[in-house]
């Protein structure tokens, strides 16, 4: 801790000592999440609310850029617009954020046909019960019927 005077600098700064006390990787959280993590460390409620409105304000906390990045992420680990969708509004991200982030991200054919060949390196089986299995895998990863059916023909 840093004193002035012999004082912690936090009598005299608290904002300042709470706004430099959040990670520089702030940005990867939304700010619930960082609501969360300064409750844990700090108890002063009023203060946190104002580094936060400091956060967004600096352009630190941004929704949009959380879902961009999210999305991007989760897309390139195998998983679909449904899940990935679902999954954000789980996190508190806005249904309209969300698609707009998961629309830009595009060629979801192309993510299904990556994550399948991942999983079925033989390919689309020809057997029902298989390719009943190979389809319930790429719904299961919240891939839609049209997506499903460009991998599967």
């Amino acid at each position: 801790m840093n004193f002035l005077f012999g004082i912690p600098m936090i009598t005299f700064f608290p904002t300042f000592f709470l706004f430099e006390s959040v990670s520089v990787s702030v940005w990867l959280y939304r700010e619930k999440e960082i609501k969360n993590k300064l409750l844990n460390k700090f108890d002063t409620p009023e203060l946190i609310d104002e580094v936060i409105l400091k956060l967004i304000e600096n352009n630190l906390i941004n929704n949009v850029r959380y879902a961009e990045m999210y999305v991007h992420v989760r897309k390139r680990k195998g998983f679909g617009p449904k899940k990935i969708q679902f999954e954000l509004m789980t996190k508190g991200i806005d249904d309209s954020i969300s698609s707009i982030a998961i629309t830009e991200e595009g060629s979801w054919k192309e993510a299904a046909q990556k994550a399948f060949n991942k999983k079925f390196q033989n390919g689309a089986s020809n057997e029902f019960k298989e390719r009943n299995k190979q389809k319930n895998f790429l719904q299961n990863r919240g891939f839609s019927f049209e997506e499903i059916d460009s991998v599967l023909g």
